[in-house]
């Protein structure tokens, strides 16, 4: 236990001192718009070009291992989905809000620390496709599903479009594609520039954290839904255990890549729920209350789930 305290107090640690620092200190959270817009735009994209450019190529045309995981997203979806539609009695936009809240991991912040400190390097380009995979799933069915929900509020052309934009110019996507494309070319920057990108990298996940921690104590809990457990238990456990059945069911992957795959699935609901609830006006108060509760309770089951990866029953 004390290897699994280890690997999860540094993280779970930096959230925690983020949301300390956030109660107690008095600063305006306009401020917290440049710390993202470096997470965001230039450390964790230089992660994913490190990690990326240096995994075998081969390892990243892994379809099975995508399809897999993609269809644990989906399903986990469909049910949070389900639990959104009978909580709020058919309201499609509130409900769509909720699938997302119980199927979309912290796979960006919080995903490649911890399966890195815990499997190493080669946990890279599994955590890599998961997180474009799952973003690109995610970001079709939220904006698609609200276009149904107010047909007279965009034109389904219109969204189409919106969501190839965001999928193709995410900057984690992008910074995945030209990794990728540097590892099939056999291709590095000069020395100079990747020890630069090796310096991003290594700030992304603990700078990530703690503008977390602040983030979520910047919104005091106001309100909790009545199907808040129903939708963690779809997130924290009923998610990693589909991906775990589901690359079982298959078979045939690395068992690295399988514990891989259950540690980011069973990570919690990620920032971004309250972001698009945001944007969409849907669900806002209570999508911040699953992404602080939810972040609250995965200290214990992720660190269960660790324990159980490192003893060898998860692979």
């Amino acid at each position: 236990m004390a290897q699994v305290a280890g690997l999860t107090f540094p993280f779970f640690g930096l959230i925690g001192l983020g949301y300390l620092c956030g109660r107690l200190i008095r600063a305006d959270a306009a401020g917290l718009a440049w710390f993202n817009l470096y997470i965001l735009y230039v450390a964790v994209p230089a992660l994913y070009f490190v990690l990326i450019s240096r995994t075998p190529f081969e390892e990243l045309a892994n379809v099975g291992f995508v399809a897999s995981t993609t269809t644990a997203t989906f399903i986990a979806f469909l049910v949070a989905l389900g639990i959104g539609w009978l909580a709020s009695k058919g309201n499609l936009r509130e409900a769509t809000m909720q699938g997302v809240a119980g199927s979309y991991s912290n796979v960006g912040y919080m995903g490649p620390g911890l399966t890195l400190a815990a499997m190493g390097p080669a946990a890279a380009a599994p955590t890599a496709l998961i997180f474009v995979f799952d973003c690109a799933l995610l970001f079709t069915l939220a904006p698609f599903l609200m276009s149904l929900a107010e047909p007279g509020e965009r034109h389904l052309g219109a969204t189409a479009l919106l969501v190839v934009k965001r999928i193709a110019l995410h900057p984690f996507n992008i910074a995945t594609v030209v990794g990728g494309l540097a590892a099939y070319f056999h291709w590095l920057p000069p020395a100079p520039v990747m020890q630069m990108a090796t310096l991003l990298s290594g700030s992304a996940a603990p700078c990530a954290l703690f503008v977390m921690g602040v983030t979520v104590a910047l919104r005091p809990l106001k309100r909790v839904p009545a199907e808040l457990p129903a939708l963690l238990a779809v997130k924290l456990l009923l998610h990693p255990l589909l991906a775990w059945t589901i690359l079982h069911a298959v078979g045939g992957f690395d068992p690295l890549w399988v514990a891989t795959a259950v540690l980011m699935a069973s990570l919690p609901p990620a920032l971004n729920v309250f972001i698009i609830a945001s944007q969409y006006g849907a669900y806002v108060e209570r999508a911040s209350s699953v992404v602080l509760l939810g972040t609250a309770v995965s200290v214990l089951t992720v660190t269960g789930l660790l324990a159980l990866i490192l003893h060898g029953g998860i692979g």
